[in-house]
């Protein structure tokens, strides 16, 4: 983990202080939660970016197999 300073509203400090005794748990660790939360939505959205970026790559190619014909092959009909 990495040590960082943080500046914090009175407010912010005492709502975060009253979270920690509620729930106990530690300040840090609400902390960390809820820069996970803040995060999250991006790393999804960094996911379906390179997704989107995927598609259709092999379009183009005409030097693939036939996948229909190699997947009967692989039929145990």
């Amino acid at each position: 983990m990495v040590r960082m300073q943080v500046d914090l509203t009175e407010e912010e400090r005492s709502g975060l202080l009253a979270l920690a005794e509620a729930s106990g748990r530690t300040q840090s660790a609400l902390i960390r939660e809820a820069i996970d939360n803040l995060i999250a939505p991006y790393d999804g959205a960094r996911r379906l970016a390179a997704l989107d970026n995927a598609a259709g790559i092999w379009k183009d190619r005409n030097d693939l197999p036939d996948f229909a014909a190699a997947r009967h092959s692989w039929d145990r009909n």
